[in-house]
């Protein structure tokens, strides 16, 4: 299979409600990317060059401040774009975040010079945009409702559970250290809440990896 013929067949299956000549253009125009579990697909301070569409694979966004301290925003799956590439990339700034694959996968490159050709265009990539900006938006929000109102080991719990469903996988490789940063904790507490899950039958620990038992 070649190339385009690739990329219109991801295209076909993941973005079906695309019209037939925005999916024809796009398998033309934009590039396959590859990533590996932990690749930095951007860091801040880089330029969109494309906008990122999944493919295959999970990636986690993150902000990030001056002292390297990191706040998880929300999870990129199949299907989805991430929602601040669509808006630097037709703004053309420079990224104020960290996209880190979480699995290997595959995504779509969408070119930023395409990105007023696209709006103005079809009208299925303009709703498109819009739900992504409102999914995200609304992803977001959890995560602040999580933060503000949620004690931390009911957010541990939710955030194991939330992995599972994503991850479509009861087996979790993952470390403490790794939870901690998601949840804006340490690794000591994170550890410590952990053993009590495990005492109570929620979880099971391994070294690097946890199994969900629910």
């Amino acid at each position: 299979m070649n190339n385009i013929m690739r990329k219109r067949e991801l295209l076909d299956k993941l973005f079906p409600q695309f019209e037939p000549s925005l999916r024809e253009l796009l398998s033309e125009k934009c590039t396959l990317q590859e990533f590996a579990a932990g690749d930095s697909l951007l860091k801040p301070g880089q330029f969109f060059r494309s906008t990122i569409l999944i493919a295959h694979g999970r990636i986690k966004i993150y902000r990030e401040n001056e002292q390297g301290q990191e706040f998880f925003m929300y999870d990129i799956g199949p299907g989805e774009a991430c929602a601040l590439s669509l808006i630097c990339a037709s703004k053309m700034t420079s990224s104020e975040i960290r996209a880190q694959a979480v699995e290997d996968g595959v995504a779509l490159m969408v070119p930023i010079a395409l990105m007023d050709e696209l709006t103005r265009d079809f009208k299925t990539w303009y709703y498109f945009v819009l739900e992504t900006y409102r999914d995200k938006f609304e992803e977001l929000l959890l995560t602040i409702d999580q933060i503000a109102f949620k004690k931390l080991d009911e957010r541990l719990e939710n955030y194991l559970s939330r992995e599972v469903r994503m991850r479509n996988s009861r087996h979790l490789e993952i470390s403490h250290q790794q939870i901690a940063a998601e949840l804006n904790s340490s690794r000591e507490v994170i550890s410590r809440l952990l053993k009590k899950m495990e005492q109570h039958g929620v979880i099971a620990l391994y070294r690097n990896s946890i199994d969900w038992l629910r």
